[in-house]
């Protein structure tokens, strides 16, 4: 069932991490929150490597939700490595970062994002952003199936 597949969240700032599980909550999403600190982490999520290999526990998302600005590994590594994967080529990646730089969205792109959002500085605005994401990418959006790890 697609609605109990997790969102995978790569974002290595506590305080956004609260904020958009606190915002998830209040817009009514059903799917599990997994939250990865570092774009290695979620490398190793996404490919179902140590300490992430039981998918019971760890099972392939739905929708990854990724920051650009992280620690290891930044988000376009991540982005890239993901679309050279033929087994995950097809998950839908949403690029959630503080950045509205134009050569980041346009390299973002460039590299397979299917959405590019800039966080939002209010948590109202927060709240109706997670309420979009929510309708759009866990609800109306079809996704082909694909299988990690």
């Amino acid at each position: 069932m697609e609605n109990q597949k997790p969102i995978l969240y790569v974002e290595d700032q506590e305080n956004d991490v609260f904020l958009f599980e606190r915002a998830s909550k209040g817009a009514g999403v059903l799917n599990p929150l997994k939250i990865v600190q570092d774009g290695q982490e979620a490398m190793d999520y996404l490919n179902g490597a140590a300490p992430f290999g039981d998918r019971g526990l760890h099972p392939a998302p739905r929708l990854v939700l990724l920051d650009l600005k992280l620690p290891r590994k930044s988000g376009f590594e991540v982005l890239e490595w993901v679309r050279q994967q033929p087994e995950l080529r097809r998950l839908p990646i949403v690029i959630f970062t503080s950045s509205a730089h134009d050569h980041d969205i346009r390299r973002a792109y460039e590299l397979g994002a299917n959405a590019y959002l800039v966080k939002p500085s209010s948590l109202d605005r927060l709240s109706e952003t997670v309420k979009a994401i929510k309708d759009f990418w866990l609800t109306l959006n079809r996704i082909p199936p694909f299988s990690a790890g």
